[in-house]
């Protein structure tokens, strides 16, 4: 924990003092949860290291929750460690540990928490950006910032970078018990989705965690959790954070406990189930590999060196195998349309198991009645210009599943790299969805701005850096630079 304000004001000051000596500024982390290339383009690294830690808490009271002030570059591990302890934890925890909370909220974050809770950035209260300008500013809903408050989401440090956040936190108990229920038809499992998401409960009980894996069209769990203060008619939690695999329990147990701690990092371990890429899985190899490095940001630093010395592509070349294009994106579709997609998805890209995770942005009634294509498109087009988020404009009342698949496909039949996440990004784009832009995007410039904020995001740009210290979102999604 941060041991005093002053600390932080000091900090602030220097890094007001060391961006106005730079030209170009690009965040130096020693982690990284990106999947595009980045261009060498000059920019100076900018070190923000000194805002970590949880630096103040408040409890709830009868008419305001309880919040904690943080700095924007502490990883969610050491946010859920210094929580924790206080029986308290974000309202949004995203899967992987060494994800910052500034960002989560400037280049998103999802959970299964967020089918209640929408996305990290909703649980916002105060965002201090330091901006392009050299200043550092204080960013609410309500205040002079309001408009920086509200695009900073997906703007991927475009418009400034968050040194601290002040979230509100949530209660939390000892236990998670979960039940993973299967489905034989993707449309049964859309269904059981809308059901829960409208009542928060299955079968008479209560569902406070929700998420999902495709495993094929025939085969698809919902993974309902709900808090529990005993291990109840368990022996005890479940541990896979060793020899277990945890997306593979999904198939074998029909209810399973874990501790709060060990819930939020269940994908960690194995990065989802991408660790098999690098034999992780194998039992003989697992029992040798150490259990400190069964962690996401070990198997990121390993793809991070392929990606740059292409040593597993350069020996595929010689045994005569096919390039492979990385396909590794998260989708937002509408519940109503998401069985289309994931059939779609399901006959054109060869990848699986499929993650899903529903989403509705927080505090709206669920939409109950299916959405045409035509007013899908319609709806989106006129919610783009008063969603609260307009870099991200899912619309309001409307509950949406994220789709999340992470892998890589053969080039073959004279197709060409990037073929393949063009056509997702089109059919994304048909079904009034939206795509994550942690990892490589295709669009033109002219439907990039159509879909992720167009002239708003101009505007606000303009008055935040003015100069050009930072690249534009579009020079970052999709130039790569």
């Amino acid at each position: 924990m941060v041991a005093h304000q002053g600390d932080i004001a000091l900090a602030v000051a220097r890094a007001e003092a060391d961006i106005r000596s730079m030209q170009r500024v690009r965040l130096a982390k020693k982690t990284s949860n990106l999947f595009r290339p980045r261009a060498a383009d000059g920019a100076t690294g900018l070190d923000l290291s000194a805002f970590t830690g949880v630096i103040a808490t408040t409890e709830a009271t009868a008419d305001r929750p309880a919040t904690a002030t943080v700095g924007g570059l502490t990883t969610y591990e050491q946010l859920v460690d210094e929580l924790l302890p206080l029986g308290q934890m974000p309202l949004v925890v995203p899967q992987l540990k060494t994800i910052t909370l500034g960002g989560a909220v400037t280049g998103l974050g999802i959970e299964s928490t967020s089918f209640r809770d929408g996305l990290p950035h909703e649980s916002v209260l105060a965002l201090q950006v330091l901006t392009g300008t050299g200043e550092a500013v204080t960013a609410t809903a309500d205040n002079e910032h309001a408009d920086l408050f509200h695009a900073f989401p997906n703007s991927y440090g475009s418009l400034g970078y968050a040194l601290t956040v002040t979230i509100e936190t949530a209660p939390t108990h000892p236990y998670v018990a979960l039940q993973h229920v299967r489905f034989s038809q993707i449309e049964e499992a859309m269904s059981a989705i809308g059901h829960i998401m409208a009542s928060r409960d299955w079968n008479g009980e209560a569902v406070d965690f929700l998420d999902g894996v495709v495993f094929s069209a025939t085969e698809t769990y919902l993974t309902l959790g709900r808090w529990a203060d005993t291990t109840e008619d368990f022996s005890g939690p479940s541990d896979y954070t060793g020899q277990q695999i945890y997306y593979r329990s999904l198939q074998h147990k029909r209810r399973d406990l874990l501790t709060v701690r060990d819930y939020l990092w269940r994908w960690d371990t194995d990065w989802f189930w991408c660790s098999r890429a690098f034999g992780a899985q194998r039992p003989a190899l697992r029992r040798l590999w150490p259990k400190q490095l069964l962690r996401s940001d070990f198997y990121w630093k390993i793809q991070d060196l392929e990606a740059r010395r292409g040593i597993v592509a350069g020996l595929d070349k010689l045994r005569g195998k096919p390039a492979q294009e990385r396909v590794i994106q998260d989708v937002e579709i509408p519940l109503d349309r998401t069985a289309q997609f994931l059939h779609w998805f399901l006959d054109n890209v060869p990848i699986e198991p499929i993650w899903l995770c529903p989403v509705q942005l927080r505090g709206n009634a669920t939409q109950t009645e299916p959405t045409t294509a035509a007013g899908a498109e319609q709806e989106e087009s006129s919610d783009r210009h008063t969603t609260p988020w307009p870099l991200y404009p899912m619309r309001a009342g409307v509950p949406y599943v994220n789709v999340g698949f992470w892998s890589a496909v053969p080039i073959t039949d004279g197709r060409q790299h990037g073929d393949t996440n063009r056509a997702i990004e089109a059919q994304v784009t048909e079904l009034g969805g939206h795509k994550g832009l942690y990892s490589e995007a295709f669009y033109d410039e002219q439907t990039f701005a159509a879909l992720y904020g167009g002239d708003h995001y101009e505007q606000v740009k303009g008055r935040y850096d003015p100069s050009g210290r930072f690249p534009t979102l579009y020079d970052k999604a999709v130039r790569a630079r």
